[in-house]
């Protein structure tokens, strides 16, 4: 999927496209692929207790999986839209961005950022993060690598670029290798060492694959940053050009996802 050129601001600089998920909350809750189980698995095993922060909470699809696994689960979350699904859902949710929530002496286990990690500032995040572990807690980072085949890629590239072509998002590559998503989990590795507040991150990998029928890639490609700012009439273009090349493929595809973590345990004894 395209995201921002390395020539433009960070996403923790420019939220605005963040802040846009909760348009729609129902679709997105519904259409986003949930987390490999065995990654749950882990950071559970790992993770000295019960208690988890999940940053960037969204509509609860990690929350609820961590809920399931047996863990006490806290959602901190900017969009208030996604935050009341997220309650509806059986999830506690505070609406703030992680950097200026206020954990007023609470502290937890394990704090989990299911695709969000890249809207928080990683310095001030990390910080706060380490803050608000118990020594022997675990932070855990982690989301999707979700590349479509190039027969469904470039013709969703080029309606994009066609329809908003001032949006930083056009100027990507229509498909990029998962070598640049490694480097940004490589990155957040090194945020955390810099703290010194953690010991040595580790990378952990998922790989897996999900089948897509025509109708269920255009339901999910609508929550994806950058076509959730589209106009009404500029959504319909590209969905009409994607649907178009999934059809000519025999209205399905099977997408290979890769799933990237970076998690360390916070030291010390205070």
């Amino acid at each position: 999927m395209p995201t921002l050129p390395r020539s433009q601001p960070e996403p923790y600089e420019v939220r605005r496209m963040a802040e846009s998920f909760g348009v729609d909350a129902p679709r997105y809750d519904q259409a986003r692929p949930g987390y490999p189980p065995a990654l749950v698995t882990r950071v559970v095993a790992g993770s000295p207790g019960p208690d988890v922060l999940d940053v960037g909470c969204g509509t609860g699809i990690a929350g609820r999986q961590f809920q399931a696994a047996g863990c006490t689960v806290l959602g901190v979350e900017p969009d208030p839209r996604m935050a009341d699904f997220a309650r509806a859902r059986g999830l506690a949710v505070e609406v703030a961005g992680f950097e200026a929530w206020q954990p007023e002496g609470r502290t937890f286990d394990t704090v989990v950022a299911a695709q969000s990690w890249h809207w928080v500032d990683p310095v001030t995040g990390t910080l706060k993060a380490a803050h608000v572990l118990r020594p022997g807690g675990r932070l855990a980072i982690f989301g999707h690598v979700y590349e479509p085949p190039a027969e469904v890629a470039e013709p969703f590239a080029a309606a994009y670029r066609r329809v908003a072509p001032d949006s930083p998002l056009s100027g990507g590559p229509a498909r990029r290798p998962i070598s640049l998503y490694e480097a940004a989990y490589a990155r957040f590795a090194e945020n955390i060492r810099e703290t010194g507040r953690f010991d040595d991150p580790e990378q952990w990998r998922f790989d897996w694959e999900q089948s897509y029928t025509r109708d269920r890639w255009l339901d999910l490609l609508p929550t994806t940053g950058g076509l959730t700012r589209l106009r009404p009439d500029q959504l319909a273009d590209v969905l009409d050009a994607v649907g178009t090349a999934i059809d000519a493929l025999g209205g399905r595809f099977t997408m290979g996802y890769t799933t990237l973590a970076t998690t360390a345990v916070r030291a010390g004894t205070s």
